[in-house]
């Protein structure tokens, strides 16, 4: 029960971090790159604690592989980060949100091809569910055009599930290194990424509520999040991860209805609810993509 509600507020609070990432004033990179150095620091102490704590247990061998998979996966994982931001910035949480969460479905079919898994046919139809979900909540019928509607932000969106869905693929690798050292490999990866692409001159007129929300960003709903997700997901059933990673968009979405008074019509509605369905289907209940996503 515990592990469960661990897992319930990790996502809880990842659906409000569209919220706040638009009171930061920061755009996509730098926001990503706070995120990064705040989670390396905290979850690195927590790490370090931790090391302090069984420095006398036998230590476990790490295959160079993995260590590998964790730098690959680390790097979708920030590409991943930065194009959501960047959709956030040109479209509605609740349209960014719904179509990001195709990663699961994006899965599938990369596993169909990369692992020769078998995609059926009720696959198939779950995919075209989620495909015209996709295009009803970007607002296709809202634009003149398909180049139009493109321009909305839905690429970004797109692409950062696809990323997402990389860093699921890529993360399944990872079978000996535990998931705190992984993630800190990671966000530490992501500093040094993003520390030449960043321009500090967005730092210098930011608001004491901007730098508020940053810190919240960075320490809360990466750092401590990260903390809550990994120290729950291998206590919990597949079937009970596959119900409560819907919390994240719901929140996401009411949080977007409530605060920012965005009312979707009733064809991105109807999208949604296609949406969600889609990304409901799990062939022979397997688990559910065990990187974070928010």
């Amino acid at each position: 029960m515990y592990a469960k509600l661990k897992f319930a507020i990790a996502m809880a609070l990842f659906g409000s971090i569209g919220l706040f990432s638009l009171q930061t004033g920061l755009p996509a990179i730098e926001l990503v790159f706070i995120r990064c150095l705040c989670a390396s620091i905290l979850l690195g102490a927590i790490w370090g604690f931790r090391s302090v704590k069984t420095k006398n247990q036998a230590k476990i061998f790490i295959p160079r592989r993995e260590y590998v998979l964790a730098l690959l996966c680390g790097v979708f994982l920030v590409i991943n980060w930065v194009l959501f931001f960047r959709s956030i910035e040109l479209m509605p949480i609740t349209v960014a949100i719904s179509i990001y969460h195709l990663a699961p479905v994006i899965v599938l079919l990369l596993g169909s091809f990369l692992f020769k898994e078998k995609l059926t046919g009720t696959g198939i139809v779950f995919f075209f569910i989620c495909f015209l979900g996709t295009l009803l909540v970007g607002g296709i019928h809202q634009q003149s055009s398909f180049a139009e509607f493109l321009s909305t932000g839905v690429l970004w969106a797109f692409a950062a599930a696809l990323f997402y869905a990389l860093t699921s693929i890529t993360g399944k690798g990872i079978q000996i290194l535990s998931p705190l050292p992984t993630t800190v490999i990671q966000t530490s990866l992501g500093v040094l990424l993003l520390l030449p692409l960043v321009d500090f001159s967005n730092f210098m007129h930011l608001t004491t509520g901007n730098w508020l929300n940053i810190l919240v960003t960075g320490f809360v709903h990466t750092g401590f999040v990260f903390y809550l997700f990994f120290s729950s997901l291998r206590e919990l059933k597949a079937q009970t991860i596959a119900i409560l990673v819907f919390i994240d968009p719901i929140v996401a979405i009411l949080l977007d209805v409530i605060v920012l008074d965005y009312y979707p019509d009733v064809y991105q509605l109807l999208g949604i609810l296609l949406v969600f369905v889609g990304i409901s289907y799990s062939p022979k209940k397997e688990k559910r993509l065990e990187t974070v996503n928010g």
